[in-house]
């Protein structure tokens, strides 16, 4: 088993959000293309044997709808949505219910990465939960400027091909 467990964003981090379409209402994504590389990087870390949790915000619909679509739900051994928890991120909130539903205790965060694109959020919310971070800076979306400290990422990549070489340097210094 691996002793590394990943958790990740999805939107402008595996899914492209400029390519969401919505129901009428609004709300609720019913379809949108993943950023390439992301797909074929999910499955093979997948396959290789890593834990990956499913750090979101935003609505449960939308993200079964995105990740079926893709073939992508069977990769995420728990999916964290800010529907769910009732606050979005960087509420410390959504970090801890991925600890507990990967059977995590405070002792396993040297071993968890958060991979996402916005650093108000995504890599704030895991720096400030003492976990390592890893921004994506795939999008023109987001600032790429860090605000603060706790806004400046563990590491930085620029596109979702190059988390899986990352991911085995830090398994092997586990």
């Amino acid at each position: 088993m691996r002793k590394l467990l990943i958790f990740t964003d999805i939107g402008d981090t595996i899914i492209d959000e400029s390519t969401e379409q919505y129901d009428a209402s609004g709300t609720i994504v019913l379809q949108a293309e993943c950023i390439p590389g992301a797909e074929q990087m999910l499955h093979a870390l997948h396959e290789e044997g890593f834990r990956i949790c499913m750090v979101a915000d935003g609505m449960v619909r939308s993200f079964h709808n995105t990740m079926n679509q893709h073939h992508l739900s069977d990769v995420f051994n728990g999916w964290i949505i800010s529907e769910h928890v009732g606050e979005d991120k960087p509420s410390p909130a959504m970090f801890q219910r991925a600890m507990d539903v990967m059977g995590l205790r405070a002792c396993d965060k040297h071993r968890v990465i958060m991979v996402g694109n916005n650093l108000s959020r995504d890599i704030y919310g895991g720096n400030a939960f003492g976990i390592r971070t890893v921004y994506i800076d795939w999008s023109p979306r987001r600032s790429h400027t860090p605000a603060n400290a706790l806004e400046e990422p563990t590491y930085r990549i620029h596109e979702p091909g190059e988390l899986k070489a990352l991911v085995e340097k830090l398994e092997s210094e586990l």
